[in-house]
């Protein structure tokens, strides 16, 4: 049975660095029909950056490929999945490691995936080598008070 979801983005460009910010900014503004605090907004956007950075960085290393982010709202929860046809990656469990990095030359501390999983909910990620990897990340929304509850929140502060 295919899974239900209210909404739904596909988004598809090349692993350019600048794009990184594209990327942030698209998923940023599509969560934003959950009605997201600030602090969520911007978990969200960190998470994204870090997941297209490694696409980036360490999936097509020198060469140029193709970067796929599909954003999906399920009631109070945005599921992210950011996908490359890169390189892949050996060991996912070494990959997730703080600190470890492949490439100890840039200045990048390997705290890609620690960054993902500490703003998210959940992330997952799935890698074959030479195919590519795609991270899934989610996080639920927390829903707001209701104007009445806000009133009354206000008045019992006073």
């Amino acid at each position: 049975m295919k899974e239900f979801f209210e909404n739904e983005m596909k988004l598809e460009f090349v692993s350019k660095a600048n794009n990184e910010a594209f990327a942030r900014a698209a998923v940023a503004a599509f969560a934003a029909q959950l009605d997201p605090t600030v602090e969520e907004l911007a978990d969200i956007k960190t998470a994204v950056s870090e997941a297209v950075t490694n696409c980036i960085i360490h999936a097509y290393e020198s060469k140029q490929g193709i970067i796929k982010v599909i954003a999906r709202l399920k009631e109070d929860e945005i599921i992210i999945e950011i996908s490359d046809n890169g390189k892949g990656i050996e060991n996912i469990n070494l990959a997730k490691e703080p600190l470890f990095t492949t490439k100890p030359n840039l200045e990048r501390s390997g705290m890609g995936f620690t960054i993902m999983e500490s703003f998210m909910d959940s992330m997952d990620v799935e890698s074959i080598v030479g195919l590519g990897t795609k991270v899934t990340m989610s996080k639920k929304i927390q829903p707001k008070p209701e104007e009445d509850e806000k009133d009354f929140l206000l008045v019992a502060k006073e």
